[in-house]
């Protein structure tokens, strides 16, 4: 990433999930804190996330879930991104994320892994950080 670029985000809902609040909340957050911001809404496939992040070529994506199947749903968009030559695309995820969800996400290289209640200035200095990391 170019030091005068913007980090990009892509935050996406995937399945039946119809709670918002904290993606809508996330999309703010991120803009506000200087980046370019994307929002899926809700019903996405792995698939149509996939395609749109490499189509916006976004840094992040922030996979957003309150139905407790964030690993199911992170290993979907990391076989997608895999399959598609994009694992250059971080993860993070957020939601209703279980310890036990948390240390599987880890394993698949999925990071922050967000409950809700966490402050925000975290969220948005984790991105960072993963994006510098990259561009170092």
């Amino acid at each position: 990433m170019h030091e005068d670029r913007k980090i990009r985000i892509l935050i996406a809902k995937i399945g039946c999930d119809i709670h918002e609040r904290g993606a809508m909340t996330l999309l703010y957050t991120f803009r506000d804190a200087g980046m370019e911001t994307i929002y899926t809404g809700r019903y996405q496939t792995p698939e149509a996330v996939a395609t749109t992040a490499i189509d916006e070529d976004v840094d992040v994506i922030a996979l957003s879930d309150h139905t407790g199947s964030m690993p199911i749903i992170a290993a979907a968009v990391s076989e997608e991104l895999k399959n598609r030559d994009a694992t250059d695309i971080h993860i993070i995820t957020g939601g209703l994320v279980s310890p036990e969800d948390a240390k599987a996400l880890s394993k698949m290289g999925v990071s922050g892994n967000y409950g809700p209640g966490t402050p925000l200035n975290v969220i948005v200095e984790h991105v960072k950080e993963l994006v510098k990391k990259t561009a170092a």
